[in-house]
């Protein structure tokens, strides 16, 4: 296995704030070469789950191993795509979640609720189809259209290269922080269990929420996730990501329904939470003993703080799309790495403060971002670099830069005795010793 398999998952457990002699506990296996990318995506895949069952095997108190297999891990980072309800594909992207051209470059757009689809219309001023909106943001600059939607409550981004993005403020607030933060927020003890289920409440939507409360729920927690009423999460997300748990509806601004959240809570052990910064904080989410885990797009902090987002529109503001994309046009990952990474990465993390916590007790704070995930991903992970294994010789022939041997070993030769020569100018003869 890559060594770049093991520096990711031990670079990623120690931000946990793990036992790095548990990392010895990872095998590694499976078919190779899947996911492929310019980006490491494979390895981040990997490591973030292998982090996940290193804190579940921590906290379980089991000696493992944890088997890391490239191809459950690569199938499940697409699960979206191998769905199927009674034999139906499921619909991964509306019609109007898509890029476009703009006057001066692209816009990625999500718009598969239909509250986001409405925004997004009524900020373009157009009817409901693509070809009203491609003349809608064709006639636009990117960043025009991105803040006018944005500001009528839609989601859409302007392509930006990797250098426009580390330029960028948001950019640059996200490249200063941590891949994820760990705090305890008090001294306050552990709630009491008693030998029953741990207890999740799950307010998280889309993917990277729901996949660590699905992780959290194999693992044996009781999870229980609440939507509002009018805007209950989309059919097949809810088939993809929602096994292991139930779920109901709770209008957190009517009365009686507010209670009966609060009782959820104050019996909770762990509560996720996945919609735009700030916009819980008016139902006074906090209790002694919690664990708590938020989950963002952007991070909560930064001019983008307080924004919605989604992984297709993170790799779009921060140059993964160029990456992955060619000169004609933008690309994408081949999965949504962001979302099902933190995803796994949020399970972890929650995991690993409940360790703590039943050791040391008080209060705890998970907070991760999509774009701190995609920060990683292009800047954290070692990636192939040709550089690295190339070499330069003086010789007959003139300076050639040429590829080192892989053939290697422990008090082996650094290199050729000789450079090549002109060819057919040595003599027919064996060199003496």
């Amino acid at each position: 296995m890559d060594c770049t398999v093991r520096t990711g998952t031990e670079s990623l457990w120690a931000t946990l704030g793990g036992d790095p002699a548990l990392v010895d506990r990872v095998e590694f296996g499976g078919v190779a070469g899947l996911l492929p990318a310019r980006l490491p995506v494979m390895d981040l895949a990997r490591a973030a789950v292998a982090v996940c069952g290193l804190a579940a095997v921590e906290h379980a108190r089991v000696a493992g191993p944890v088997r890391v297999d490239d191809g459950a891990v690569a199938t499940a980072f697409v699960s979206e795509r191998h769905l199927r309800v009674d034999g139906r594909a499921p619909v991964t992207f509306a019609p109007l979640s898509r890029f476009w051209r703009a006057a001066d470059g692209w816009v990625r757009t999500h718009a598969n609720y239909p509250h986001h689809k409405a925004a997004l219309l009524a900020a373009l001023g157009a009817a409901d189809s693509v070809e009203a909106v491609a003349e809608a943001i064709g006639g636009r600059k990117a960043v025009e259209v991105e803040t006018a939607v944005y500001a009528a409550g839609g989601l859409a981004v302007a392509l930006r290269t990797p250098a426009e993005w580390a330029a960028h403020e948001q950019g640059r607030e996200v490249a200063a922080r941590p891949l994820l933060t760990r705090s305890r927020t008090d001294e306050a003890a552990p709630r009491r269990r008693d030998g029953r289920p741990l207890r999740v409440l799950d307010l998280t939507r889309v993917i990277a929420g729901p996949v660590a409360t699905r992780t959290l729920a194999l693992l044996g927690a009781d999870v229980l996730r609440i939507d509002p009423p009018g805007r209950p999460e989309l059919p097949d997300q809810h088939a993809d990501t929602d096994a292991g748990k139930r779920t109901a509806a709770l209008d957190l601004d009517r009365p009686s329904d507010r209670r009966t959240f609060d009782e959820l809570l104050d019996a909770a052990d762990v509560l996720v939470t996945g919609y735009r910064p700030g916009s819980l904080e008016r139902y006074g989410l906090e209790r002694p003993g919690l664990v708590t885990a938020r989950l963002s797009a952007w991070g909560d902090y930064g001019p983008w703080g307080g924004r919605r987002g989604f992984d297709s529109l993170v790799q779009v503001a921060t140059g993964i799309a160029v990456e992955e994309g060619s000169p004609e046009e933008p690309g994408a990952l081949p999965a949504q790495a962001l979302d099902h990474g933190t995803g796994y990465l949020l399970a972890a993390a929650v995991l690993r403060s409940l360790t703590e916590q039943e050791r040391d007790g008080g209060s705890r704070l998970v907070r991760l971002a999509l774009a701190q995930t995609g920060h990683w991903l292009a800047h954290g992970l070692p990636r192939y670099a040709p550089e690295r294994y190339l070499t330069e010789s003086e010789g007959p022939l003139g300076r050639l830069r040429h590829a080192v041997s892989p053939v290697t070993y422990e008090g082996g030769p650094a290199g050729w005795s000789r450079p090549p020569g002109v060819a057919g100018a040595d003599a027919p003869e064996w060199t003496t010793a």
